[in-house]
């Protein structure tokens, strides 16, 4: 039977050893979703030919053997998993390689540790890591437990000649084990008690609350955590289902309110996680997510370290990265269980697809999901187009006709649970900064059309402008499920009265409204925000300002265009650039702190520093009393943004608030550089850079000045 949605290759092991080398090859190619790599091609023609040589011992025997195995959630594949008289080896092949390198022999400890850890079918079972570097001439001869104290082998390694040897060897020593359960290839994900370890040490360190330095008086982040968990413990006990919205303004601690109802949730008061009853903190931000769990593995390593605990950073980053995830991939371990193509518009499970457990029905997901920047959650359209061309790297489905936008889609994912389950929505306001994203008001149209059985817990703010272009009322005036409560609102105490002033101000500055200066004048003793048009005195100025380990950066928009002659590199994205930005000591030119990589409102969004600096390009001038939007066309000029369709107003919309995002990125203060641009003329009389002309900088520079802020 074939699970593709899982790998792109599986048989029993005697069908396999029959096949000619091109069908298994063919069928690889295939399943391959996008034009596999050459040396793809040629390592998997590699490795059918070798296994197929090396495992003819076993024919007969009632053996699995898998290609390009997906690691649920974690966006990991395993080359080949062999499954043989109950014990699972994975294989990971270098083609071609003389050497063993450790960063390879880490690489295959990781995939058994996270089957270990995460594969419920795995959990118990001897796990055998092997390296095969096909051109090495030595093959391991000592068969070891590893470290763990876990039944994962200590890896294992050889060339293309002695893979038999290996499992003969490894069969020696273990001749008696239980079989495998057949749906191994489609097995729950079902982490380990130990997963979650890493979140527990959260408030020991200071370390990820460096981070969301959240500034709301504990009372009020205290009060919306038991409001949350209260409804949970509901839930559970009346065998429910309910959504609880949290808002909150920026800086409020939204992020941290979610971690810490994921970590009290799951350990419940004791030292180890309580079965079946876990919370995943989901975010769609990217760099969001490498950073936390970064930031938390790090500090779980540590702690273990000075314990004297023999502990890997990799198995910090492995505990925490089941506790913190990218909602994407969450999104795709339940696509996987669906019928598809998908008919008459209804989504199903395929129970060929899924494993039927008695609580939880196909319901292969947390009792609880926290979703941060719910708001962000796709439109239907945008998830159905993604679907249609079945996302962007290998191997992912296609789906033709996808019925739901994520937000249905994630409520439906936890509606398949028989028992019970809680979504928690964490809401920013006005920061949406990319086409394709639904906005609060699609989580209520679903819950109103689809899920009207589900309780809505809901805070009063929720009903603002700027959370659901104030439709929120009427959308849920026919809703009979609804509660609204004060505590579901993150205000911000008198001691951090600057979260909620700034974010007045900011609000104020961006709608051009006349009350933008005053409010400033409220802050700006506490709060400063200074002007310069000259990036070295920015500079000087955020060196000034900075001591001991606080941090400091650059930002700028990605619209923005022209600030290479001013001596600014903007942060390549990938988040692991995301994360030395962020955690790299101010010793190491990659962090934050050296002022060279500006990081930009996709990079940031969530996070915070202490000290920023705001480089203003020519991308939205202040003209003539209002905002005028330009994109750059790579050459020669800016074109002018005007309203002319939906997605040009969009356009325009998600220009403003990436301003709005790093403008309330800064804790402690911040300098606004608009540069002067290039006055120079050449001989003959023509500016010397049409690109960067001061009148595209002045309007914006006389603006801001008007509102108060000093010019250094």
């Amino acid at each position: 039977m074939s699970h593709s949605a899982r790998c792109l290759f599986d048989s029993d092991l005697d069908s396999f050893l029959c096949k000619d080398k091109e069908s298994v090859f063919g069928v690889l190619c295939d399943r391959y979703h996008g034009d596999a790599l050459t040396t793809s091609r040629e390592a998997w023609m590699g490795e059918i030919e070798i296994l197929q040589r090396e495992l003819i011992t076993w024919r007969g025997y009632d053996a699995h053997i898998i290609f390009e195995y997906d690691i649920p959630r974690l966006g990991k594949r395993i080359d080949v998993v062999l499954l043989l008289k109950g014990i699972i080896y994975c294989l990971e092949f270098k083609v071609g390689e003389t050497k063993i390198l450790e960063s390879d022999v880490d690489q295959v400890l990781d995939y058994a540790l996270d089957l270990n850890n995460f594969h419920k079918y795995s959990q118990g079972k001897v796990i055998v890591p092997v390296l095969i570097a096909t051109k090495y001439g030595k093959t391991s001869d000592v068969i070891q437990s590893s470290a763990y104290d876990d039944r994962v082998l200590n890896p294992l390694v050889t060339g293309a000649f002695g893979i038999a040897n290996i499992v003969s060897k490894v069969l020696a020593y273990y001749p008696n084990e239980r079989s495998i359960d057949r749906n191994w290839i489609i097995s729950p994900y079902a982490p380990t008690p130990t997963i979650i370890e890493a979140a527990r040490t959260l408030y020991e360190s200071h370390s990820v609350e460096d981070i969301t330095r959240h500034e709301a008086d504990k009372v009020t982040t205290d009060a919306t955590i038991s409001y949350i968990l209260d409804v949970i413990h509901k839930s559970k006990m009346n065998r429910q289902k309910s959504i609880c919205f949290v808002t909150g303004v920026p800086g409020a601690g939204k992020t941290l309110v979610g971690l810490d109802v994921a970590v009290k949730q799951t350990y419940q008061g004791s030292d180890k996680p309580i079965d079946d009853e876990g919370a995943v903190y989901l975010s769609g931000n990217g760099p969001l997510v490498a950073v936390l769990n970064e930031a938390l593995a790090k500090d779980n390593y540590e702690k273990c370290k000075e314990r004297g605990e023999s502990k890997k950073l990799s198995d910090s980053r492995r505990e925490v990265g089941k506790f913190i995830q990218i909602i994407h991939r969450y999104r795709d371990n339940m696509l996987a269980k669906i019928k598809n193509p998908v008919e008459n518009g209804i989504l199903e499970i395929d129970p060929t697809k899924a494993v039927n457990q008695k609580e939880s029905g196909y319901g292969e997901v947390e009792h609880v999901a926290i979703f941060d920047e719910a708001q962000r959650s796709w439109t239907h359209k945008r998830l159905a187009d993604y679907l249609k061309r079945g996302g962007t790297y290998g191997n992912k489905l296609k789906v033709p006709n996808f019925p739901m936008s994520e937000a249905a889609f994630l409520i439906w994912s936890l509606d398949q649970r028989e028992d019970w389950a809680t979504i928690v929505c964490l809401v920013g306001g006005g920061q949406e900064i990319n086409t394709g994203e639904a906005g609060i008001t699609e989580w209520i149209k679903s819950l109103n059309e689809k899920f009207n059985h589900w309780n809505v817990y809901i805070s009063p703010k929720l009903t603002e402008p700027e959370y659901a272009e104030g439709k929120v009322n009427e959308l849920l005036q026919e809703n009979k499920n609804v509660t609204y409560s004060e505590s579901l609102h993150l205000g911000v105490s008198l001691r951090s009265y600057r979260a909620e002033k700034l974010s007045a101000f900011v609000h104020s500055l961006l709608d051009i409204d006349d009350n933008a200066a005053s409010i400033y004048a409220e802050i700006k003793d506490r709060y400063p925000i200074v002007l310069t048009r000259d990036m070295d005195k920015a500079k000087a100025w955020l060196h000034s300002r900075v001591r001991g380990t606080e941090r400091t950066g650059v930002l700028i928009t990605k619209e923005s265009a022209r600030y290479k002659p001013l001596g600014i590199h903007v942060l390549p994205s990938g988040d692991e650039n995301a994360v030395h930005w962020f955690l790299e000591d101010k010793i190491d030119t990659r962090a934050s702190n050296y002022l060279e990589d500006a990081a930009t409102e996709i990079q940031v969004q969530g996070l915070e520093l202490d000290y920023t600096c705001l480089l203003w390009d020519a991308d939205m001038r202040y003209e003539n009393g209002k905002w005028h939007f330009y994109r750059f066309n790579g050459r020669t000029a800016w074109n002018e943004q005007t309203a002319t369709s939906e997605s040009k107003q969009e356009q325009m919309k998600y220009m403003l608030n990436a301003y709005r995002v790093l403008l309330t990125r800064a804790r402690s203060g911040m300098v606004i550089c608009v540069p002067k641009g290039n006055n120079n003329k050449t001989a003959s009389g023509f500016w010397e850079d049409n690109t960067r002309l001061p009148e595209y900088y002045d309007g914006t520079n006389q603006y801001l000045k008007s509102l108060g802020l000093e010019e250094i």
